[in-house]
């Protein structure tokens, strides 16, 4: 039967899920907030609710979204990733309205969000962690036990928010007076940031690959691998490039890493779309960290390589259906890149480029070549939300295929108003080692020449850019 899902979220995800719904066959229902007025994931779904003006606020509150939902007789909601995606409190608020919540259970979320709890979990399912600690007790008692364990597990050990997700709430310490200075820090820090002041330390993997599994199960307990994922490629924890499958030569290894993932899955209870991430150090021993409940970002480049529609599949499940395919079916072919293209200065910490308006927008195209992006030409770029623009995903049958025309996309990419991550990602397709498939968390530290470019601002190129601007609006009177 036709449903109605709603979309809890924006920009290129928003996109992303509404195509989905509509290719199912089910009605998109969109939200924004006002300085979203003219976003384009409105544009395209069937139906699009104001629901304030925030910024941020109004997507952030849960309230607000089942309100909207119950009065447009919504069916089920999808949460996207970030804002909601991860909060328990949403899920079960769905549950508790009658609406499905097109993920795992709120019980499941709550329990994966506390990273203690999740070590508990996969500690019991014999599942192979990095040592840590149980929540460190408030005041002096938990600085006591931190400094033990950094007594017996040697420094660096990191320091992290059990709420914490998305690479936030983490930090590095290298030693007593760190700790005795930071952990008050990082308590007060994620009070703010998730209304959770529970911290817990883990002793540090130096220099690992990054390689995750993207996992999806049924009501009826089937579950599934499909394949590994190397996130490797970061900044501050931050991922930059999502690479599939992992470029580890060990097949015999990834295979025992994607069985460990559906054991922490079935473990878990798991159901729904769900990635179980794994830090591999230089000896090649793996480590569990975390199982992200939602849609990844990088989810794409896993679509990429196996041909299976991840969100498509999603929602099939939330309505009750059961996997169509088996582990069997699940054919891995060649390799993908993505890259976040994102309105931000990389020669400048990143730094946000909020509030610049896209003057020209050239996208490349042709074969292997993927855009999940929501700007357009004459798109200005808010300054209240997260700076990414568009992913760039390609596919190639070698990975010196893939590389190559990840190249030629970029070269032929054109955003000007805003700077962008392009020239960086320019440099990085040219870098030997990137081209070898050699990288671990720390490459962006150990390749300052990456930042190393020049974007070419001269007179004639604005001339020739505003030419072709003007030629492109008078042959394409309909272009947004």
């Amino acid at each position: 039967m036709k449903k109605k899902i709603l979309v809890a979220n924006r920009g290129e995800i928003a996109l992303r899920i509404i195509r989905a719904i509509q290719e199912l066959g089910h009605t998109a229902v969109a939200i924004y907030e006002t300085p979203d007025s003219a976003a384009l994931h409105i544009r395209v779904a069937d139906e699009a609710v104001w629901i304030g003006d925030g910024p941020r606020s109004d997507y952030l509150s849960i309230e607000t979204i089942i309100k909207a939902a119950k009065n447009h007789g919504v069916d089920a909601i999808h949460p996207g990733y970030g804002f909601l995606a991860e909060n328990p409190n949403f899920s079960k608020a769905c549950e508790e309205a009658g609406i499905i919540f097109i993920g795992p259970s709120h019980d499941v979320i709550r329990d994966l969000g506390d990273k203690v709890i999740a070590r508990k979990i996969m500690a019991e399912a014999n599942i192979p962690m990095v040592p840590g600690t149980d929540n460190l007790p408030p005041g002096d008692e938990g600085m006591k036990v931190a400094l033990e364990f950094g007594a017996k597990y040697k420094y660096p050990v990191m320091l992290k928010a059990t709420a914490g997700g998305g690479g936030r709430g983490i930090r590095l310490i290298e030693n007593d007076e760190q700790l005795k200075e930071q952990l008050p820090v990082a308590r007060s820090e994620a009070k703010a940031a998730f209304n959770n002041d529970n911290v817990f330390l883990e002793k540090v993997v130096l220099t690992p690959k990054h390689v995750e599994v993207q996992v999806i199960a049924d009501k009826e307990g089937t579950t599934i691998h499909l394949g590994t994922r190397d996130c490797s490629i970061q900044r501050r924890n931050q991922k930059l490039v999502e690479i599939a499958p992992s470029m580890i030569k060990d097949q015999d290894l990834l295979d025992r890493i994607c069985e460990t993932a559906v054991r922490a899955a079935k473990a878990a209870n798991y159901f729904n779309a769900g990635t179980v991430e794994f830090l591999v150090d230089k000896d090649y021993n793996f480590y569990f960290m975390e199982i992200n409940t939602r849609i990844q970002v990088e989810h794409t480049v896993t679509e990429m390589i196996t041909g299976i529609d991840l969100v498509r599949t999603q929602i099939k499940l939330a309505l009750g259906k059961t996997l169509s395919f088996s582990q069997d079916d699940i054919q891995i072919r060649g390799h993908a890149i993505e890259v976040r293209i994102n309105a931000e200065d990389p020669q400048n910490d990143f730094m946000p480029e909020g509030g610049k308006t896209v003057s020209v927008y050239r996208s490349p195209g042709g074969y292997g070549v993927r855009l999940d992006g929501f700007v357009y030409q004459g798109f200005t770029i808010p300054e209240v939300y997260d700076s990414l623009l568009v992913k760039l995903t390609v596919f190639g049958f070698s990975w010196n295929e893939t590389v190559d025309r990840l190249r030629r996309c970029l070269t032929n990419y054109t955003i000007t108003g805003p700077k962008t991550t392009i020239p960086f990602y320019l440099n990085l397709v040219n870098d030997a080692d990137f081209q070898k498939g050699d990288f671990n968390t720390s490459y962006l530290e150990t390749h300052p020449q990456l930042f190393d470019y020049t974007v070419d601002t001269s007179a004639g190129s604005k001339i020739a850019r505003l030419i072709a601007e003007i030629h492109h609006k008078k042959e394409n009177t309909y272009a947004i």
